[in-house]
């Protein structure tokens, strides 16, 4: 049987996720859990995150997460990271007058702004909250049977900025483009929710539970 480490640092939105993991994969064996043997023996890890980024950053510290993290992605088993467990993956955030996050991968978090705009001048208010299209910058397992400028639900006041554009996996914009998803070897990360962006956030789920971590 197939099992996945949902990653518990009591920043996450775990319940709605593991819920979305046994929707889309009945059978899967789904562990919310922070105990570092159970996120080793585990044939996926998923990194999930809601709230501010020092508090999360503090915990995930606290509680040695930030080990199983740097193992999990090291093993080369397939690890996915969702909103600030997208953004903790980065150098650093602008959040809270600045963080050090956990700089698994190049990249700095930043802040919408106070007086965020779009193409037109028109106002836009932060948090970026509800639906947007996500522009695919490459083939990947985790896009398959997921159209491309599909929409996925977000929420979140700050973005990420890549260092590496090889490692971007796709793009948004809101009032600023920004990196939504990041691809390298086993690792796969997203801004948005796909455990509440219904038919192709579910399939997103579902590609990453049949996904070997392979490219």
């Amino acid at each position: 049987m197939s099992s996945i480490a949902v990653i518990d640092y009591g920043m996450g939105n775990l319940h709605s996720v593991a819920k979305a993991l046994e929707h889309v994969q009945p059978g899967v064996e789904v562990r919310v859990t922070a105990d570092p043997q159970q996120v080793r023996d585990a044939d996926r890890v998923l990194l999930p995150g809601v709230g501010a980024i020092r508090d999360c950053m503090a915990e995930i510290r606290r509680l040695g997460v930030d080990a199983e993290v740097a193992e999990a992605i090291r093993s080369g088993k397939p690890f996915l990271g969702i909103c600030v467990g997208f953004q903790a993956l980065m150098d650093s955030s602008e959040e809270n007058g600045g963080v050090d996050c956990l700089a698994e991968f190049p990249g700095q978090v930043k802040f919408f702004g106070e007086d965020l705009q779009d193409q037109q001048g028109q106002s836009l208010k932060v948090p970026h909250m509800g639906w947007n299209q996500v522009k695919q910058a490459c083939q990947h397992p985790l896009w398959d049977g997921i159209a491309d400028l599909s929409r996925f639900y977000f929420v979140h006041s700050y973005y990420v900025r890549l260092a590496q554009a090889g490692q971007v996996a796709a793009t948004c914009e809101y009032g600023v483009p920004f990196d939504v998803a990041l691809a390298h070897k086993n690792v796969f990360a997203v801004q948005f929710h796909p455990e509440k962006s219904q038919q192709a956030g579910l399939k997103l789920l579902q590609n990453f539970l049949n996904w070997d971590g392979q490219l």
